[in-house]
């Protein structure tokens, strides 16, 4: 069983439609205002905003955790499902495929958590630290998003053209998703306490 979150994404790379890709960012705006819909979260909206994380429940989570050592298994439930969300709307808006992002689970972008055990496998008073001890993915991660959406720019415009797009390019934009998502999992989703990696991969 993996310690961090681990992200799974189909890539496709030839074969592109590249007028969804051109449209892209209109195309994906439902979406986008469907996941903004669950920003009432425990924290202020411009920071989960900030970190892609809105809607998630993270402060009841630190309660119980800390207080009862339990995961409730409903809020796992419902965070896995919206960071799931989150992630296939950043693959289609990201330009990493062309599928539509579901608002049901797909096989081809998938999130898989590492087994808590109900809380069990859980240090308890860890969640009150973790969002100290992770400042430094913060700064990293932030580097890595602005490095993603420069190279999200240009491959765009070659996608667009030529119908393919780079694998170079999905490398990087990839990496930077699964990158954060392994950091949510440690700091927000709660779900390892395994200090996750500054690799891309």
């Amino acid at each position: 069983m993996a310690k961090h979150v681990k992200t799974n994404i189909n890539i496709k790379h030839k074969d592109r439609n590249r007028t969804t890709v051109f449209w892209r960012g209109i195309l994906a705006f439902p979406v986008i205002i469907f996941v903004a819909t669950f920003a009432q979260s425990s924290f202020s909206e411009s920071e989960n905003w900030a970190a892609g994380t809105a809607g998630l429940i993270v402060l009841p989570t630190i309660l119980a955790l800390l207080f009862r050592g339990k995961y409730p298994s409903y809020v796992l439930t419902f965070n896995h499902a919206l960071i799931e969300l989150s992630t296939r709307l950043a693959a289609y808006v990201l330009i990493l495929n062309d599928k539509y992002p579901s608002i049901e689970a797909s096989p081809k972008v998938s999130v898989v958590f590492p087994d808590v055990d109900g809380g069990k496998k859980l240090i308890r008073w860890l969640p009150l630290v973790k969002w100290f001890l992770a400042i430094p993915h913060y700064i990293v991660g932030i580097v890595y998003l602005l490095i993603s959406l420069f190279v999200t720019v240009i491959a765009w415009v070659q996608t667009s053209i030529t119908g393919k797009y780079p694998r170079w390019a999905g490398e990087i934009v990839f990496g930077t998703i699964a990158y954060w998502n392994r950091v949510q999992g440690y700091m927000l989703l709660l779900v390892t306490d395994k200090y996750p990696t500054f690799k891309l991969k």
